[in-house]
């Protein structure tokens, strides 16, 4: 806007100086020719006196010196011989630039004209004598005499003209400003608040129309902080009821006495408890999270792979399912807080046990590139037949126990961190989750990564759980 403002501004105008300029200038070369020929015939008509009283030579030339006042052999004088008298002839004094039949043209017209020659013009004046013959006094008028000053005005012209241009493109491009600036703030607000930044208002500045955009706005960003904020409470009260089913489940998982089996179930209870109190406590957050995670957040991914395997691998062991680990032998840091960490290995592992059958090998995998960490989960199961309604969020795929929300919990945090999620087929001749974990250096799908596996492959080195 700011450059179109800029660019009709620059044609008008362009278009109202040469209007102008143009004419003015035709003006400025005419008058400068018609000062000149007004000089020279101020000083033709100063010989008609001479004339008028004597036709003799050196009266003439007496004249003609002092009127022509330095501009020499510029004024010639033609006065024909006396047809009365005999034995006149004519008088010519001076250089004679026009040809005769301009002169005899003059006579006959008895009328002032004006003749070109070599480097000028000449002004050809007739006088009548007390004979009753027409004398001519012939004027030189050099060119550069009739353009005199013509350039200096033209230049004088030239420099308004492009002062005139230059005032006008500041004094758009100042306009452009601002009526662009608040545009872009808008802009920019729009583009934090589609961010998460939820505090992203406008300053209701500007021209009206722009007035009345940021306005609408900033009601617009207000309604949408009083959404999620009901939403967070609603979702807050939701978890809260949860906590009477899971007091029944505690107080019947220390009733189930000592055991593998009665220990991992009371862990499992206790898990689920912190895990409802920290969906209650992050859902009446006041202001909710909208700025990534500061340098030295997130967790050893290796370590948490290795907790959550164990947590699984008895219920592998009761279904007889093979489990391989690789690339765990090593920390591997993160920006993934470890709450987070957990939620996606126990939406992907829980299911491969969901949908697969009982004894389907399954595999886990950590890669750490330079500016990535790859975590592959694979099983030996049936595959998914459409991956991508598979990432969409709430799409269930009509199974039974599934809500569809799973693998969109390890798609958004995946990209939280600038990475993504991926299905494909797997080795084991199943499905092969790719969560592509990012470092902060480039998003997936940007440029190549340089990815090193940090164990021995998917076969070699595998470690069950």
């Amino acid at each position: 806007m700011r450059w179109a403002l800029v660019k009709v501004c620059l044609a008008v105008t362009v278009m109202v100086v040469v209007a102008f300029a143009v004419p003015l200038g035709m003006v400025i070369k005419e008058m400068a020719r018609d000062r000149a020929f007004s000089n020279a015939e101020r000083q033709a008509a100063a010989i008609g006196p001479t004339l008028s009283i004597t036709t003799g030579r050196d009266a003439l030339e007496r004249a003609v010196a002092s009127t022509q006042s330095g501009a020499e052999d510029r004024m010639a004088v033609h006065v024909p011989a006396d047809p009365a008298v005999a034995g006149s002839a004519p008088v010519d004094i001076g250089r004679q630039r026009a040809a005769d039949k301009d002169l005899q043209a003059t006579r006959k017209i008895i009328k002032a004209s004006i003749s070109d020659v070599s480097g000028g013009s000449t002004l050809l004046q007739p006088t009548a004598l007390s004979s009753g013959q027409i004398a001519i006094v012939e004027v030189f008028v050099p060119e550069a005499e009739v353009t005199n000053g013509v350039t200096t005005a033209w230049l004088v012209l030239a420099g308004v003209g492009i002062g005139l241009i230059i005032g006008s493109v500041a004094v758009a491009d100042r306009l452009g400003v601002r009526m662009v600036r608040p545009a872009q703030r808008l802009a920019g607000a729009a583009q934090d608040l589609g961010e998460g930044k939820l505090g992203a208002r406008v300053p209701e500045e500007g021209p009206t129309e722009l007035r009345s955009a940021a306005v609408a706005f900033n009601s617009m960003a207000d309604q949408v902080v009083q959404l999620l904020a009901n939403e967070r409470e609603l979702a807050a009260d939701l978890s809260h009821r949860l906590r009477t089913p899971l007091t029944v489940l505690r107080l019947n998982a220390a009733s189930l006495g000592d055991g593998p089996a009665a220990d991992q179930t009371r862990a499992a209870v206790e898990q689920l408890e912190r895990e409802v109190d920290t969906i209650i406590r992050t859902a009446r957050e006041a202001k909710p999270k909208t700025q990534p995670a500061g340098p030295g957040a997130g967790c050893d991914a290796c370590e948490v792979i290795l907790d959550r395997m164990a947590f699984w691998s008895a219920l592998a062991e009761d279904e007889g399912r093979e489990v391989r680990l690789a690339g765990v032998d090593r920390p591997v840091r993160i920006p993934v807080a470890r709450a987070d960490l957990v939620a996606v290995l126990d939406a992907l592992l829980g299911n491969v046990f969901r949908h697969t059958p009982e004894g389907t090998a399954f595999s886990v995998d950590v890669h750490n590139g330079e500016d990535a960490v790859i975590v592959l989960v694979s099983d030996a199961g049936p595959g998914i037949a459409d991956p991508r309604a598979a990432l969409a969020r709430g799409n269930s795929g009509g199974r039974p126990g599934s809500t569809g929300l799973g693998l969109d919990i390890v798609r958004r945090v995946a990209e939280s961190t600038g990475g993504d999620v991926r299905i494909g087929h797997s080795v084991l001749g199943g499905t092969e989750v790719r969560l592509w974990i990012g470092l902060g250096v480039t998003p997936p799908g940007r440029r190549g990564h340089r990815v090193r596996g940090r164990g021995r492959g998917r076969r070699g080195g595998e470690q069950p759980a």
